[in-house]
Order: structure tokens, then sequence, then C-alpha cells
């Protein structure tokens, strides 16, 4: 049971956890963690695409957010992940699009276990 969720050595405070396509699951709890530490406002990007009213300091900080956001998913994926939202234009396109690309996967890792 260890190999299937194996994810090398321990987690580190400066490097997001490391997807390499048999750990989503895992790898999103880790992912929520890791930038939720740094900010929440990127974790909002993420998974909210962060609504905030319309001004031009808060779009530049809407748009600053946006790219570290992407910047922490790219640096968290291995190549054959990164090819999966290598046409992803922001934190939330990307991290919908793994969230589809391993729909299936992480269906079948709850149903296995479940069934333990």
């Amino acid at each position: 049971m260890a190999e299937k969720f194996f994810f090398g050595k321990g987690a580190c405070l400066d490097k997001p956890p490391l997807l390499c396509g048999m750990n989503y699951e895992l790898w999103c709890i880790r992912m929520k963690f890791f930038v939720e530490s740094i900010d929440r406002k990127i974790w909002n990007v993420i998974t909210n695409s962060y609504l905030m009213p319309i001004s031009e300091n808060v779009s530049s900080e809407r748009k600053h957010l946006d790219c570290v956001a992407t910047n922490i998913i790219v640096f968290a994926l291995d190549s054959n992940e990164l090819l999966k939202i290598s046409k992803c234009v922001s934190g939330k396109d990307m991290w919908d699009t793994l969230e589809t690309t391993h729909k299936d996967s992480r269906r079948s890792w709850l149903d296995n276990d479940m069934s333990s």
C-alpha cells in the first residue's frame, strides 16, 4: 500500500508536493495546505477564481495572485502532468483540468479505499 501513495522524500516547506500521476487525491490535500500556508487568497484564485471587486489596484493584485498560483501548480507537476495543463491560462483552469484528467483515477482510488 505504501507504493500506491509514494511521494518520495518527506514534504518540504518551500517546495510544493510533486504530482507524478499516481497520487492525485493526496496531492490535492497537500497542495491545499501548501498554498494556503503561502496565502489563502492564492488558494481562492485556484479554486474559485477569486472574484474581487473591479478596480485597477484589485485587478493588478488578482493578476499577481494568479501568476503565483500558476507558478506553484507548474512546479508541483512532473513533465507528463505538465503537458496536460500546457494550454491552460489561469491557475483555476489548470486545477480544473487536472481534476477532470484525474476524475476516473480519483473515483477508483476512493472506491478501493472504501472497499478495504
